[in-house]
């Protein structure tokens, strides 16, 4: 069934299980943050961002072009600052599916359904899977200390889906192929997608040890 949940549009890709801060300045998203404090539950402030395929998050004209899946999150931390703009944190929940925007209110208000994934069942292909991954981002992680931070702090999930999305939201990808993992619906395949491109990246770190592909994007939240 279709909901209708606040939108803040992004010119990044988000992932379930994981947090983001963003700064909250423009009037319509403001308008957002205080619609959402005015709820008396914090399960229930939630909104739904997705990515930005052509446009802006900012200005008159605004996305031009969004991407259709992403991500339902929870508001979970609000600091007001005395210009009236908003420091938030938000956790990735779970996967919408974008059906239409309405940008007619005073925040954008999207119509959206949710979009399960398949539920892994541990077995020895799966697990097999999870070490490749796990070896594979334990690979990168070392040869990236050699240059900039750890892109993943604390231990990595147990949980198959979570594993999955936490590689994904770490992995140095332009935006295309971060969208991809998110819109894949199959943990195992976003596992082994997450390995091949780390793989790559891994390749391209011996070739050209001093120039890193990609920014790590887990870190590079745009502000609106």
């Amino acid at each position: 069934m279709t909901s209708t949940l606040p939108m803040f549009p992004l010119n990044s890709v988000l992932f379930p299980g994981i947090t983001v801060p963003l700064r909250v300045f423009e009037d319509r998203y403001r308008a957002l943050v205080h619609h959402l404090l005015r709820i008396e539950d914090p399960a229930e402030r939630v909104f739904a961002s997705v990515g930005i395929r052509e446009g802006y998050e900012v200005g008159e004209h605004g996305a031009q072009s969004l991407y259709r899946v992403g991500v339902r999150l929870q508001l979970t931390e609000a600091e007001r600052h005395d210009d009236g703009t908003f420091t938030i944190l938000a956790v990735g929940r779970d996967r919408i599916s974008l059906d239409r925007l309405d940008s007619s209110g005073l925040f954008p208000l999207g119509h959206v359904e949710d979009r399960p994934e398949a539920v892994p069942v541990m077995d020895p292909m799966l697990e097999a899977v999870m070490a490749r991954a796990r070896a594979t981002f334990t690979a990168y992680r070392v040869a990236l200390a050699q240059i900039r931070a750890d892109p993943h702090e604390g231990a990595l999930p147990q949980d198959p889906t979570y594993l999955s999305w936490t590689l994904a939201a770490s992995a140095p990808l332009p935006m295309p192929e971060r969208q991809g993992l998110l819109e894949c619906d199959d943990p195992i395949s976003r596992l082994e997608m997450v390995t091949d491109l780390l793989r790559a990246e891994l390749r391209a770190m011996n070739v050209i040890p001093s120039l890193p592909a990609t920014e790590v994007a887990r870190t590079r939240w745009s502000p609106n």
